[in-house]
């Protein structure tokens, strides 16, 4: 018999041996197991670092500037000056600093306010595609009972949002308002569907829906339904900021509170943000910390109080010697598109120091600043690495567990070779060669791999798919949720496969499962035939 004709018997016992043995199910059940959690933490792990690293430009942009506390003044140059290089697409003013936000409810939390120009804000970071209350024409795909109340908010509800302004209820005037963090005031409560609710029909265990015949709403409760014009919501509220302004000392000056109404909430998938942050108008807060534009008077002026010879008291004007501008804390910049952060970078770095020069004893130098990539602030960039090199760790720990795939490839393999040493004998004296019968084994290690990873990385496809319905239903079952936003910072749980990694996987799967039938095969070509042919 030659080797050509071996080759044909080679696929023929291949096959017959993997679906007619148990032992071989075995290995391919190890080879599915171990490719799919490969992928499953992969993509898991993988994921929340893209998401990460994606979410990490929304409300920042791709650099900041920035000067904590006393600010940078004359800010309105270096934004333009920012503005007239061709590669830079943007650049806003902020102002920041932390403050204690009094809910309705009594509550009192401490947040990050963060002063903004709406629309300038937007052109950097994309804010207003983060605002979460505005009219939707379809329900999102979970929400099969149409329960979301914003199918019924009025088209151009978020540009109150955008503006960060409110109506007045008495004058119908604009008035400052601030714009939430979707999960910092906790009375929007979110659905398993991922939409929200208002937290006053939560506790109350009921659900609303819009009534379809009006402008309305239909509200079930207590097994009844009851029709109301109006729903009880965060949106009709306001909240009181406290912001402590400090002088350029570094010494607190005093508390300063405001009652702004609540214009809108935004949601932008990382929880630390949306959990701690409060948007306002950027003059308000500037106000508030005593960062805003001030008339600057002579230091020794001690009121200019005169009595004439009948007692009576004549206050004097103080002397103005000049005008204190307007401070912010922070620039943020975007650049134009197929610009790197790292080339917006430098630019910064180079206009901060002409716009330095140009007003000199005033602003400071590039040295009293931090110009930071986004990846590169101190609030995310502990955390981008932390990210990464745990996700390096996680990847080797299973990819040295996914090693038992060989290990159990090569114990069923020398198994069968000890079994099948007769058939072996057989072969070998029929003329087989013994690379043709080590091959029989090969064959079979790489068949027992690929359907074995093939079948994994669908396995884990399918798991991260649907990932988040699976964590839910696990949640509502045992009341446990593993996936506690709080600590994982995002409110969903990534779930994307890169191609490229089920590739890569799915190789693995393959290469491992060869490698643990080489020792076994090399067992089977060498054997003496005649000896083979007395086993028993």
């Amino acid at each position: 018999m030659t080797d050509r004709v071996i080759s044909v018997y080679q696929l023929l016992l291949t096959r017959r041996y993997l679906t007619s043995k148990v032992m071989p199910l075995l290995a391919v059940l190890a080879v599915v197991l171990c490719t799919a959690m490969v992928l499953v933490v992969w993509s898991v792990m993988g994921g929340f670092l893209n998401m990460l690293l994606d979410t990490g430009r929304l409300l920042v942009g791709d650099v900041e500037i920035t000067r904590q506390v006393t600010g940078m003044p004359y800010y309105e140059d270096l934004i333009d000056r920012l503005e007239s290089d061709d590669e830079i697409l943007a650049a806003t003013a902020t102002v920041e600093g932390p403050a204690l936000l009094g809910l309705s409810d009594g509550r009192t939390v401490m947040v990050r306010v963060i002063g903004i120009d709406g629309p300038s804000y937007d052109a950097v970071t994309g804010y207003g595609d983060t605002l979460w209350w505005k009219h939707l024409d379809e329900p999102v795909e979970e929400d099969e009972n149409a329960e979301d109340i914003r199918l019924n908010l009025p088209e151009g509800f978020e540009t109150d949002g955008l503006m960060l302004t409110e109506n007045d209820d008495v004058t119908n005037e604009p008035v400052p308002a601030v714009v939430l963090g979707i999960e910092a005031s906790g009375l929007s409560v979110r659905q398993t569907g991922g939409w929200y609710q208002s937290a006053y029909w939560q506790g109350l265990g009921a659900k609303a829906r819009p009534d379809p015949e009006g402008d309305g709403w239909i509200v079930e409760a207590d097994g009844k339904e009851y029709r109301i014009e109006k729903l009880p919501h965060l949106l009709d509220d306001s909240v009181t900021l406290s912001m402590l302004p400090v002088s350029d000392r570094g010494v607190a000056i005093d508390v300063q509170a405001r009652k702004l109404p609540v214009a809108n909430e935004f949601r932008t998938g990382l929880f630390e943000f949306d959990q701690n942050i409060v948007l306002a108008r950027i003059d308000t807060v500037q106000e508030m910390l005593r960062l805003n534009k001030a008339v600057r008077v002579a230091e020794d002026f001690d009121g200019g109080v005169t009595v004439d010879e009948d007692g009576n008291e004549t206050f004097g004007e103080p002397e103005i010697i000049g005008i204190e501008p307007a401070r912010a804390t922070s620039i943020l910049i975007k650049g134009a598109e197929g610009v790197s952060d790292v080339r917006v970078k430098e630019i910064c770095e180079r206009v901060y120091a002409e716009f330095a020069t140009a007003h000199p004893f005033d602003v400071p130098s590039i040295s009293g600043v931090r110009i930071d990539r986004w990846d590169e602030r101190p609030s995310v960039a502990h955390l981008i690495g932390a990210v990464k090199t745990e996700t390096s760790l996680v990847l080797a720990l299973f990819g040295f567990i996914s090693l038992t795939a060989v290990f159990l490839v090569f114990a069923i393999f020398w198994a069968m070779v000890s079994e099948k040493t007769k058939d072996i004998g057989i072969l070998r004296s029929v003329g087989a060669s013994r690379g043709g019968v080590g091959m029989i084994f090969i064959q079979y290690g790489l068949a027992i791999g690929f359907v074995g990873a093939v079948i994994g990385v669908a396995l884990a496809v399918l798991i991260v798919h649907n990932i988040n319905p699976i964590h839910e239903w696990i949640g509502q079952a045992t009341g446990r949720y593993v996936w506690d936003p709080s600590v994982y910072y995002f409110t969903t749980i990534p779930n994307t496969v890169v191609v490229w990694q089920a590739v890569l996987i799915l190789i693995g799967g393959v290469v491992f499962s060869v490698l643990g039938s080489i020792v076994p095969a090399a067992k089977a070509a060498n054997m003496d035939p005649v000896r083979a042919l007395r086993f028993e």
